[in-house]
């Protein structure tokens, strides 16, 4: 089942859920609109899974910046978002989809227990001028069934994420960067 706003903001308010910063204005029917941070990561040369990712930090200026067609961009969520009670999905939407660009599209998946600041995977068909805080798509909560499993006490991979996060694919490759 999917939260409505009043869900969410009821969720909110007793502590279920964790959105830092909240603006109860960013509630639509079923989702928060999410907004991108100010940094981004622009990822260099050919990637290798079994590599770290080679990257450039920037601070993305108020008076923004171009994403250029045919580079990696890795971003971060304005909200540190987080439930452990509830599972997240974060998507784009056609607000920044009519616009060419595509966020967050292979790992939307939230974990109940995982509570971050997402790492953002983005792309521009064509340039495009993005700024600090805009609104970049909608975060969905899920009711979970079953045993609840908290992701931060499972000690994975991405427990202690806090920001933007290259791949960490590595770690479970021998071998790679050829």
């Amino acid at each position: 089942m999917i939260l409505t706003a009043g869900a969410i903001a009821a969720a909110v308010a007793a502590g279920e859920i964790a959105i830092d910063p909240f603006d109860p204005a960013r509630l639509s029917p079923n989702a928060y609109d999410w907004r991108l941070g100010e940094t981004l990561r622009v990822c260099a040369g050919d990637l290798d899974a079994a590599a770290p990712t080679t990257f450039t930090e920037t601070t993305i200026p108020a008076h923004g910046l171009v994403l250029e067609p045919g580079v990696l961009y890795l971003g971060v969520t304005l909200e540190r978002t987080g439930s452990e009670r509830y599972a997240q999905m974060l998507n784009g939407d056609h607000t920044t989809g009519a616009l060419g660009i595509w966020v967050h599209v292979s790992a939307p998946l939230g974990h109940a227990g995982h509570a971050i600041r997402w790492t953002l995977e983005i792309r521009a068909a064509k340039p495009v001028l993005v700024y600090p805080g805009m609104t970049l798509g909608k975060l969905i909560f899920l009711q979970t069934f079953g045993a609840p499993a908290s992701y931060q006490q499972l000690g994975l991979k991405y427990t202690a994420s806090d920001g933007i996060d290259i791949s960490r694919l590595y770690e479970e490759i021998s071998g790679g960067a050829r």
